[in-house]
């Protein structure tokens, strides 16, 4: 990525990147400060009812600290969220969220293009995997994170689409991943506990995952000068490649003999 010198050592890019992410990471804390109640309320259903207070309380702490930051870049900045989010948030949503911010932090060494992008996204997916030991289905912030990480990337890698609208069917995609929690039972959490009692509440971390993933679109598109994008995740802009005997040219392979 080309970079234009500044005066104090870092880019003309670094900076304005790094300003766009500290001003994602105040929407963030502005949205989850908004739905607090909100948050409480689902995780009081299914959880300890901690839930809402515990991520307003981190991200305000996140959005501090990332203001507080000299000469801010998209790396400096995730990794001072992450590390934040970690010694403010209880429960396991600090390691969740914060411990993969750190180590997918480290995708932005270059600053914010589509592949580093989807790079920090699938090791966040990753890591929140690894330490939550959740895979879709289990009722937990997998559910949205897995459908909006898989669309951004397939948006960007294949279907080759401008980034504001591949984040914006991430957006869509993980808004369907937080219906998908309601009814299907918690097999990860506290909510586990329940048993089949758990089967009809919408999981309070896949809807953080979900705000959290609106407010960076919003952001964007104002950082862009842009409208947000119509987005639909349902609706691949190109069809899946038929397979080589499917064109009825008569070449693919003989269905096998009876007894072979």
């Amino acid at each position: 990525m080309s970079r234009e010198g500044r005066t104090d050592g870092g880019t003309a890019d670094e900076a304005t990147e790094g300003a766009a992410v500290v001003a994602a990471v105040e929407a963030v804390a502005d949205r989850i400060e908004d739905e607090r109640d909100h948050l409480t309320e689902l995780d009081s259903a299914i959880g300890d009812a901690d839930h809402g207070g515990n991520m307003a309380r981190g991200w305000a702490a996140a959005a501090d600290a990332a203001r507080d930051l000299d000469d801010p870049d998209p790396q400096s900045v995730c990794r001072t969220v992450g590390k934040t989010l970690m010694a403010e948030v209880g429960g396991a949503s600090g390691p969740l969220f914060g411990g993969s911010f750190v180590f997918a932090s480290a995708e932005l060494d270059d600053g914010v293009t589509a592949e580093s992008a989807v790079a920090f996204a699938e090791t966040y997916l990753q890591k929140v995997e690894d330490r939550g030991d959740a895979r879709v289905g289990d009722q937990t912030v997998v559910d949205a994170l897995t459908p909006a990480v898989h669309t951004f990337k397939k948006s960007i890698e294949t279907d080759e689409l401008p980034p504001l609208e591949a984040l914006a069917k991430a957006v869509d995609a993980a808004e369907r991943g937080v219906a998908f929690t309601v009814p299907i039972r918690a097999k990860k959490g506290r909510a586990s506990y329940l048993g089949w009692r758990s089967v009809g509440h919408q999981d309070p971390g896949a809807t953080s995952a979900l705000y959290i993933l609106e407010e960076l679109l919003a952001t964007a598109a104002d950082a862009l000068d842009s409208e947000v994008p119509d987005a639909d995740a349902t609706s691949p802009t190109i069809p899946d490649e038929e397979p080589d005997d499917a064109a009825g040219d008569g070449e693919g392979d003989a269905p096998p003999e009876d007894g072979d």
